[in-house]
């Protein structure tokens, strides 16, 4: 694994049991590809007494976009501004819970668009190979970090 959750937790603002990823596994400059297995925690804070809903893996891509936007930043030397989820699009369950799965989920990010006042990455999440949740995430950064 290139990068541990520990390491995640430095490039994203969300820490402890709201780092939704365990690792990751392969980056390049319009990508990443990411692990984890907190789906199937019963202290997962998006889990409710029904179980976790494939909808939050849209969550799970986003934190994948986030933590490949925070690779980005350091790679240049800077830090990623933080941001906030503005639109989801696409998106496309393909089970309606995913907190009984055993092992992995694979969590995939692609760039499609990225400028100073956001970015737009298309995500899939897979277990097995089969495609779990997909759709368009876009983020915004906060107006005093783009000023």
């Amino acid at each position: 694994m290139l990068l541990q959750r520990q390491e995640l937790e430095s490039l994203i603002p969300h820490a402890g049991g709201m780092c939704l990823l365990d690792g990751v596994t392969a980056w390049d400059d319009s990508s990443i590809t990411c692990v984890t297995q907190s789906h199937a925690l019963d202290n997962n804070p998006l889990r409710t007494a029904a179980g976790l809903h494939s909808l939050h893996l849209a969550e799970y891509g986003a934190q994948a976009m986030a933590v490949h936007g925070g690779l980005l930043a350091r790679a240049e030397g800077r830090k990623a501004a933080p941001g906030f989820l503005t639109m989801l699009r696409a998106v496309k369950l393909h089970r309606q819970r995913v907190d009984d799965l055993a092992g992995e989920l694979t969590v995939q990010a692609q760039q499609m668009m990225a400028a100073d006042s956001g970015w737009t990455y298309n995500f899939v999440v897979s277990h097995q190979g089969q495609a779990l949740a997909e759709g368009r995430v876009m983020v915004m950064m906060q107006p005093e970090a783009v000023a």
